[in-house]
């Protein structure tokens, strides 16, 4: 039998019992639609995640007080960071921006309105490292750092909230009993991907935060940039060094610092994804397994319900080969059917899933070539037993059967 007549043969046997077929069929749907649904959802979630931390400096990093994973309440002797250890920073080649960074919640006060928003002591730097600039107004310089000038830049939410549609520049506000100039408003971040509000923020110099908000010499940690991503590990290593030195530890001391960048930020992020992916894509495979075992029964009460016709057609001149052939054909078609139709309803799904979640997909076409030559195999294997005993019957035997 030649390919093409096997295939019209393995078309009618199948079209002859439809309801049997799409009810067999179902297990491969499930499992199809799931997993081209879970990556999708899954590389959606990693893009947002990767445009969100790249839109807040790819290329920079922070250097912070304190062990890795450990809150600054549980340690005895925190390391601390100074404005001198930003300006030794600055002075490393590989370094193109940095910024000292202190914050507190206080309210600030302008006329008979009150707003509760973090104050962010920062070096002018900060705006370079962020790619964050003011829409209106400016941001303070060096010189203000220099002199402690009481000079502020709003984010977005504080200035609409206290002033409403007015110009907050060159207004003046009271934080913590002083009274700051407003020279600039930020232009706005929105919400990051765990909600909070990027534009509730009151900048200040870092300086100034020292003198008028909270009197300490050190800082809560130093936000740095490079030229590249590429350059980020070097970096680090060249920083951990400088301020290994700089604060004489000894060689068997440990850190009491530790480099947080979006880089790392990102990686760890996306193997935790990748985890949870192959995870939940096992589970979903269940249902390929149970679509496969669901087509072997199926193939098996075809098998016994045709026995009359495989005599027949051995009776003719029909080979094992031939029958074997025959009967692969049908699981497979099967299983591909199943297949297709499981990748567009994967398809489907994730898209109605994203319009009412707001939730980005990424349709990914090797996932949907992936799960459906999973169908295909899926289709061979639990084939391959009904299609061999179809080709072991007795001719004699089987033309018997009623």
């Amino acid at each position: 039998m030649n390919p093409l007549s096997a295939f019209k043969v393995a078309y009618r046997a199948i079209e002859s019992n439809k309801i049997r077929s799409i009810l067999t069929t179902l297990g491969i749907i499930i499992g199809v639609a799931a997993v081209i649904s879970l990556v999708a959802i899954t590389q959606g979630a990693e893009k947002m995640i990767e445009d969100q931390l790249a839109s807040l400096g790819g290329s920079s990093f922070i250097v912070k007080t304190g062990k890795r994973g450990v809150g600054p309440g549980s340690q005895e002797k925190a390391y601390i960071l100074t404005p001198k250890d930003a300006e030794a920073i600055k002075e490393l080649d590989i370094v193109t921006h940095v910024s000292p960074l202190i914050d507190l919640g206080q309210q600030i006060i302008w006329g008979n309105q009150d707003w509760y928003t973090l104050i962010l002591g920062v070096a002018p730097d900060f705006v370079y490292i962020n790619d964050w600039f003011p829409d209106r107004g400016s941001f303070f310089n060096n010189q203000d750092v220099a002199g402690t000038a009481r000079v502020c830049v709003l984010g977005k939410t504080v200035a609409s909230n206290l002033f409403g549609s007015e110009n907050p520049v060159g207004q003046t506000v009271r934080i913590n009993k002083s009274i700051f100039s407003v020279i600039g408003v930020m232009s706005s971040l929105g919400q990051t991907s765990g909600g909070r509000d990027q534009d509730d923020v009151v900048l200040i110099p870092f300086t100034t935060f020292q003198k008028r908000i909270k009197a300490i010499d050190n800082v809560e940690s130093i936000s740095v940039s490079v030229r590249s991503s590429e350059e980020i590990p070097i970096a680090e290593t060249q920083i951990i060094n400088l301020l290994r030195e700089r604060h004489r530890f000894g060689a068997d001391e440990e850190d009491n610092f530790y480099i947080r960048s979006q880089l790392s930020i990102i990686n760890r992020i996306f193997a935790i994804s990748r985890i949870m992916t192959i995870l939940l894509a096992s589970v979903a495979s269940i249902s390929l397994i149970v679509g496969g075992i669901g087509i072997m029964n199926v193939m098996l009460v075809s098998v016994s319900e045709r026995t009359r016709e495989i005599g027949i057609r051995m009776a003719v001149g029909a080979r094992e080969k031939d029958i074997m052939v025959q009967f692969l054909i049908e699981s497979v078609m099967l299983s591909l059917a199943g297949g297709a139709i499981g990748v567009l309803v994967g398809i489907i799904g994730s898209q109605v899933a994203s319009y009412f979640t707001n939730w980005p997909v990424v349709i990914s076409f090797s996932a949907a070539l992936l799960a459906f030559s999973v169908a295909a195999i899926i289709g061979i294997f639990f084939g391959i037993y009904p299609a061999r005993k179809a080709s072991k019957l007795d001719p004699i035997e089987a033309l018997r059967y009623e």
